[in-house]
């Protein structure tokens, strides 16, 4: 039975080690991401709202203060779960701080009975006593035996009640630092809670007065959509001719994917294995227009589709290859600005909305080079990159490919 109740014991103590472990290590990605959230919420600011010279219409405005509203509510979300895991975390310190001031009162009993037991011993007359009257010489040697054992026991349950105190002083001062943080963390998200509400009502506003010309603004993003279009097919268009002459200078025809040579191979291993690790096509910048088929953030009656990410960042920001390889294409359309194709292999990165241009076909980049820079908007104010990364001729999500995205 004391094995038993042993091995329980072990057993019950290894699997809350286990679970404290766990919600640290949540805590800590917690954290990490609500610091995140917050430096991408100043990055908003400074790059959608502090341009005062800017023109903006009232459909670009509350779709700036949509990609804020995202951010702030996702911020929302984090904090609170982080208030949550420290709520019971100082719920069990709390039952925990209880067992073991019950544990340290049960020592101190106990220490204090063998504290007037021995005292009423304590003299040297009555420890001899207690030998001399042995029966036998092995009856006084076990005498002698008990009596250091004793002694020893009365060390041990001293120092019990020491590693007891300072083991409370320690969760005391732990619960008193995560109360602490959950009082800070609550008055944080108590502020952009009212921050996210003010600029709901503000965008409710100018969503109320774009009611009144919903068709117009969907003709608008049809119409924005379709010059969108217009480029991706060109695009795509080069994509598969690209192909073709890969495969035509292997002797293979009729194939829909690249074939590749030992370089290009290793390459593509090379781009694939960095997966999630990929620098950002820009040394600042933040999305504001996911990847894949949507809603748009304001008239929600209208679908948009995107074969990568919009980025926006600060006016005359360069643009930079996110892996090594060669500028497959330049991509030049009447009314739009200048496209990179960049090859990877069977790999392909695609930077849109170029203002200035430094590469040119058949150019060899390395990772984090400078193939441009962004265009940006003089009425707006607004400088935007699309960015696309495409497997062949499928198009791929860059938020599973690029680091943090």
């Amino acid at each position: 039975m004391y094995k038993t109740f042993c091995f329980i014991a072990l057993l019950w103590i290894g699997i809350h080690s286990v679970s404290a472990q766990d919600t640290s290590k949540r805590q800590q990605e917690l954290e990490a991401q609500r610091i995140r959230l917050k430096n991408e919420i100043k990055q908003i600011n400074q790059l959608l709202f502090t341009n005062t010279k800017s023109r903006k219409n009232a459909l670009d405005e509350a779709e700036d203060l949509q990609v804020k509203l995202s951010v702030r509510v996702e911020l929302i979300k984090v904090t609170n779960e982080q208030v949550n895991i420290l709520t019971r975390r100082i719920n069990l310190n709390q039952r925990n701080i209880g067992n073991q001031r019950k544990e340290l009162e049960l020592l101190k009993e106990d220490y204090a009975m063998m504290i007037q037991k021995s005292y009423a011993s304590k003299s040297l007359k009555n420890r001899l006593m207690f030998l001399f009257s042995s029966e036998s010489f092995l009856q006084a040697y076990k005498r002698i035996q008990y009596l250091k054992q004793y002694a020893s026991y009365r060390r041990k349950q001293g120092l019990a009640i020491s590693e007891k105190t300072q083991l409370l002083q320690q969760l005391n001062q732990t619960l008193i630092d995560e109360k602490g943080k959950k009082i800070a963390l609550i008055k944080e998200n108590r502020a952009v809670q009212e921050q996210l509400a003010e600029e709901q009502k503000q965008q409710e506003s100018l969503i109320k007065s774009l009611k009144r010309k919903e068709r117009t603004l969907a003709a608008q993003i049809l119409k924005k959509q379709q010059k969108r279009k217009e480029i991706d097919r060109e695009i795509n268009r080069l994509i598969r001719e690209a192909i073709a002459a890969s495969n035509k200078a292997a002797g293979k025809k009729g194939s829909k994917i690249f074939e590749l040579t030992p370089e290009a191979k290793l390459i593509a291993a090379n781009f694939s294995a960095n997966k999630g690790r990929l620098p950002w096509p820009l040394e600042k910048g933040i999305v504001i227009q996911k990847f894949g088929r949507q809603p748009h953030p304001v008239v929600k009656t209208t679908t948009i589709q995107s074969n990568g990410v919009t980025l926006a960042t600060a006016p005359s920001t360069q643009v930079r290859a996110i892996f090594e390889g060669e500028v497959m294409s330049v991509v030049l359309i009447k009314g739009s600005n200048p496209s990179v194709l960049i090859r990877h292999g069977n790999f392909i990165s695609v930077y849109k909305n170029l203002g200035k241009l430094y590469v040119k076909k058949g150019d060899k980049v390395n990772a984090k080079q400078a193939i441009g820079e962004v265009f940006t908007n003089e009425q707006t104010g607004k400088t935007e990159l699309q960015f696309s990364i495409f497997n062949n001729v499928k198009a791929l999500n860059p938020k599973g490919w690029i680091y943090q995205m």
